[in-house]
Parts: C-alpha cells; sequence; structure tokens
C-alpha cells in the first residue's frame, strides 16, 4: 500500500510539472514583449515568500469532531498554519511558484468536540498570474498589487492522537487562492493570502479516525494567512511592479510630428506655408506666387503693387488679363479659403488678405458670383456646429456686402462638419474651421 502511494505521489508531482510549465509557457508567448525585456535584464526574477496564519479544515469530521464551536460564526484559534515558498516570474505578469507548508489540526478549547490532533505535511506547484498588471492597477496605485495562483499539491497527513496515532496517509490534489501585496520597498513587501485546498484521495478524517464511507474521496481546507515577500536580484525592480516602456520607445515619429507642424505654419501669412517659402518675410497684403515671393514683373526688386500707375487684381495688368486668369490665381495662391479661430465666426487675422483679394476679385469682375461655403471642426455637438458653420458664411456675407458687392452675385450654405482633414491634430483642426469661396 506504501509502495502505491509513493508512486502515486511521484505522478502528480510530475503532472503537475507538465500542466504548469505548459500553461506558463503558453502564456509567455502570447507576451513576447514582456519576455524579450526580461531577456535584457531589465527586472528581477526570483522572490521568497514566507506566510503564517490559520488553517480551516472544513471536512471531513467524524461524529462528534470539529475544529471549531459550531455555534460561532468568527472562530479564532492561535496560529497553526506555516508556509514557505519560492517564485520565479518568467515575464512580468506569468511565472511559477513552489511552496511547502504545515498545518495543526485540533479540536479548540471549549468548542465541545473531542480532543484530537493531526498534522499535515503539504507541497504545491503552481502558475502565477499578476492580476495586477493584467488588469493595469499602475493607474491608480503604485503600492498596492494583486497574484493569483493555483497548481497541485500533494501532502501527508499524519493523527496523533487515537488508534491511528503515528499512522500516515499520503494525499494529492489542487489549490488555488489570492495574495494581495503592499510594497513597503522595491526588495520587501507585505502580503497576505487566501488559499483553498482540496484532496481528491483523502480517506483519514481531519480528527485522524477513517472515513465512515468507504468511497470517501475529498477533502477541504482553507489557509488565511499574512507574511512578506523578499524580492532577489540587483535589478531596480522586480516583475511584480516592473511596468514596461514599449509603448514609449522613441521612434522619431514625436520630432517629426512636430517639425510638420512647424514646417505648415505660415509665419508671414502669405497664404503659403513655411516648408514652401522661398521669401518668409513678404509684407502684409502682397499677392505671392507659389514660393511666397511677391510679384515683381519688372525685376526691380520692388512688389509690383507698391509701384505706381497699376491696375488689375494684382496691380499688374500683365499678371492678369482675364476673369478665368484671376480665378486660377486665387486658386493657386490659396485665397479661396477664410480660417477661423475656435468658437469664432469671424476671420482670423491670418485670413486678412485673403478676404482682401476676394473682394478685389468681386470688384474688378462685376459678372463674377461666389458662393460661401462654412465649416466648423469636430469639436462641440452637431447641432451647434451646424449653427457655427452657418454663422462664419453669413458673417463673411456681410463683410463682402459692406463693400458695396451686389447681394445677388453672393450665395451662403452652411456644411457643418468638415472631416476631410486629420481631426487628432492642430493643423487638422485648424484647416476644418473655415468658409470655403466657390468662384464662378
Amino acid at each position: 500500500m506504501r509502495l502505491i502511494h509513493t508512486h502515486m505521489k511521484k505522478t502528480l508531482i510530475l503532472i503537475a510539472l507538465i500542466a504548469s510549465g505548459n500553461a506558463v509557457f503558453a502564456q509567455d508567448k502570447e507576451n513576447s514583449k514582456e519576455e524579450k525585456l526580461n531577456e535584457d535584464g531589465l527586472y528581477n526574477r526570483w522572490s521568497v515568500e514566507l506566510n503564517a496564519g490559520q488553517n480551516k479544515a472544513v471536512r471531513p469530521y467524524s461524529t462528534g469532531y470539529y475544529s471549531s464551536d459550531p455555534s460561532n460564526y468568527f472562530n479564532f484559534s492561535g496560529v497553526d498554519h506555516f508556509d514557505l515558498g519560492v517564485r520565479y516570474m518568467f515575464s512580468n505578469l506569468f511565472g511559477l511558484k513552489l511552496d511547502g507548508a504545515y498545518d495543526i489540526i485540533e479540536s479548540q478549547s471549549g468548542s465541545g468536540s473531542l480532543p484530537f490532533e493531526t498534522h499535515q505535511y503539504r507541497l504545491g506547484l503552481q502558475g502565477v498570474a499578476n492580476l495586477g498588471r493584467i488588469m493595469r492597477f499602475e493607474t491608480f496605485t503604485g503600492r498596492l498589487n494583486l497574484l493569483a495562483h493555483a497548481g497541485v499539491q500533494v501532502s501527508q497527513l499524519k493523527p496523533q492522537t487515537g488508534l491511528n496515532k503515528g499512522v500516515t496517509e499520503d494525499n494529492g490534489g489542487i489549490m488555488v487562492g489570492l495574495t494581495p501585496q503592499f510594497r513597503v520597498t522595491d526588495w520587501l513587501v507585505l502580503t497576505g493570502d487566501f488559499t483553498v485546498i482540496s484532496n481528491v484521495r483523502q480517506h483519514f478524517n481531519w480528527d485522524g479516525n477513517y472515513s465512515a464511507e468507504a468511497d470517501n474521496l475529498s477533502g477541504m481546507m482553507y489557509n488565511t494567512s499574512v507574511g512578506v515577500t523578499v524580492y532577489l536580484g540587483k535589478k531596480q525592480k522586480h516583475a511584480d511592479w516592473f511596468i514596461p516602456e514599449v509603448d514609449k520607445k522613441d521612434d522619431g515619429t514625436e520630432k517629426r510630428l512636430a517639425d510638420l507642424e512647424k514646417n505648415l505654419q505660415d509665419t508671414d501669412r502669405d497664404g503659403v506655408i513655411d516648408a514652401l517659402d522661398l521669401q518668409n518675410n513678404t509684407p502684409a497684403g502682397l499677392i505671392t506666387d507659389k514660393l511666397g515671393r511677391f510679384i515683381d514683373v519688372n525685376k526691380n526688386g520692388i512688389p509690383d503693387e507698391l509701384e505706381p500707375n497699376k491696375d488689375g487684381i494684382n496691380g499688374t495688368t500683365s499678371v492678369i488679363v482675364s476673369k478665368e486668369d484671376a480665378i486660377k490665381m486665387l486658386i493657386e495662391k490659396g485665397y479661396v479659403n477664410v480660417f477661423y479661430d475656435v468658437n469664432q465666426d469671424m476671420p482670423n487675422s491670418g485670413s486678412t488678405n485673403n478676404v482682401y483679394y476676394i473682394i478685389k476679385f468681386l470688384r474688378s469682375y462685376p459678372d463674377a458670383k461666389v458662393t460661401l461655403k462654412g465649416f466648423a471642426d469636430v469639436r462641440g455637438n452637431e447641432k451647434s456646429n451646424k449653427d457655427l458653420s452657418q454663422r462664419r458664411a453669413e458673417k463673411l456675407y456681410d463683410i463682402i456686402r459692406a463693400s458695396n458687392i451686389d447681394a445677388g452675385r453672393i450665395k451662403i450654405s452652411g456644411e457643418g462638419v468638415d472631416t476631410d482633414y486629420p481631426t487628432n491634430t492642430k493643423i487638422g483642426l485648424d484647416l476644418a474651421r473655415r468658409v470655403s469661396i466657390i468662384l464662378e
């Protein structure tokens, strides 16, 4: 019989190693980034755990035996559970734990139970999951954490009283528990633990007598304990508290975005972005070409618009000779869009030139007509954005009408939100807040 028990114990240990190992390595395969960080030695992996507390042997008992007073809701005995374990973390999410425990199960004084005392020696192998990292505890605390553990165990039950005193029984089964942690330092944490242990082949009752039921194969115990965990290693953090910075890796994207935003600015407000502007200090109000240079047909270094005796939309008859050319020029120069600041319905200072040239175009070509289409960015609700886009078109209409342009030549519409540009960047939002001018 003893030979069979020994063989079964070895078999359970082998099954535990295979099952726990497969579970851990399968989870690690799902977390290759964390595994790579671990290989780089960014955190410690080993720890030693020491716990002490109480056990509560739930079942089975012989008639007249129990470990606590059944008439009391809460029962507190002395310290009768001791546990020592070592843990290795394969990543900051999953690990493996080997622990041994010693429990004293006995009748409490005044409980009314017949006297008994039984000792249990246990060895467990468990997989460990770092629930604190999985559930991102770091978003609200840097001191609290939670581990979950589950696996298999083998044990030996040894009565200290009664007819079976000195006889031992080998048991085995499963165990599962939770371990809250409070970090004191980077190498020391205080812990609590609650573990449920189930023996699947227990024939002794916890009082040391054989079960009256020949087919009894079940035993259950609760362990509640407090203790400490000491982290081993030379790194600053242990895997329990390590937060990978994979998402924060600098690949130059932020710098490129900042440079792009800078290049999209228009410092001299001439309608040409700085990245393309070869003359980034053009005097305000002057027409420029597509490279941001003011118009200087006679190459004398003086903008044509500032020279006397000039006419046409830009003051130079040699440049604009027809309405079609004028429309083409306005489109190329970007004067067909008027931009607005957040929640404003009057053009911003950078769009003054655009409004000026549209009015000048309408004055120069009395048969020309325009449609003003107002837009808003995605911020705000649909109704308010629709109203804001309409007000922008109406205010621009009022400005043009105040310059003695016939109302019949101007149409307006509020289009609401414009999502043609990126809605998660400042530049995209700036471009969406506008009135587009359709020339006829």
